[in-house]
């Protein structure tokens, strides 16, 4: 496959996936849509399985690795879908780019990782004064109550899929990234079957066709081919091409969400996400750099 095409789908499918997350979950509800879309994950990931001969390990790091990250997926993907509910599309992505800057404080906690040095630490800072500036300054009414709970969600879920990136590291299984996702899917289908049982079990028969066209999209493209293509891009293009995704992805998922769903991105929205790049900028091009300087040596 062409490695700019591949490119470009990644930042495409992450920076319209906050907004098929939304609109899936209107008409649907939020447990019924994210329960469908990993149905249609791991029975797509399964096919490409055995289409591709690409295997699925059952050996002991494989299932501990394929626990880990189904856990982790079910509880990180739960709390996105519930906190997505009460905030714009596009926050979902500025406040999931967090993601490299919390992964390295659990990285160095866990796998003992090189203590952070001032570029990085600083990247950090930013990120950090960028969310505080996007949360304070909120009213007290319901809905800015409601917001600040669906941000609160989302901090837990970027939090709790920084801690399985690194849990899965740590075990340091070599399956191929495609067995690892359907492993994910198949421990994590049934706690989300059993998640929308438990909050009612509610089969949608009206759901507007653009709810179930997002299930679609994300079951197919956010949840196996994305990942599929995000892992061909790694192994095929520079470490700093990689980590211009994270930087692009939130600002066209803001403007996405302005265009096409008319959301509504305030003064405050725009510096807290320029913050938070400005400190993802900081904090990646250091690792690229102490990557370049690892491979000279």
């Amino acid at each position: 496959m062409s490695l700019p095409l591949a490119y470009l789908s990644v930042v495409a499918i992450w920076a319209t996936t906050p907004l098929a997350i939304k609109w899936s979950a209107l008409g649907t509800g939020y447990a019924f849509a994210v329960m469908a879309r990993m149905m249609i994950g791991v029975v797509l990931a399964l096919a490409l399985i055995a289409i591709w001969r690409v295997g699925l390990p059952l050996h002991a790091r494989a299932r501990r690795s394929y626990v880990v990250a189904g856990i982790g997926l079910f509880g990180g993907m739960y709390c996105t879908y519930w906190g997505a509910r009460y905030i714009d599309s596009g926050m979902v992505s500025v406040l999931f780019g967090l993601a490299p800057l919390i992964t390295s404080l659990f990285a160095r906690m866990w796998l003992g990782e090189a203590a952070l040095r001032p570029a990085r630490l600083a990247g950090m800072l930013l990120g950090l004064a960028g969310l505080i500036v996007i949360f304070v300054g909120r009213g007290s009414g319901a809905a800015d109550a409601a917001a600040l709970a669906g941000m609160g969600a989302l901090l837990v879920a970027v939090t709790i899929y920084s801690i399985t990136l690194v849990l899965v590291k740590r075990i340091g299984d070599d399956s191929p990234p495609l067995a690892t996702t359907a492993g994910s899917l198949i421990v994590a289908t049934p706690l989300f079957t059993l998640a929308w049982w438990l909050t009612g079990g509610e089969i949608p028969v009206d759901a507007p066709p653009r709810a179930l066209a997002a299930v679609v999209y994300l079951g197919v493209f956010g949840s196996v081919i994305g990942f599929a293509l995000y892992y061909y891009v790694i192994k095929h293009s520079e470490a700093a091409r990689v980590a211009l995704i994270t930087l692009v992805t939130p600002v066209l998922a803001l403007l996405l969400g302005s265009v096409v769903d008319g959301e509504i991105v305030s003064v405050r929205v725009w510096l807290g996400t320029a913050l938070i790049c400005l400190g993802l900028s900081l904090h990646q091009w250091e690792m690229v750099a102490d990557g370049r300087l690892r491979r000279r040596r």
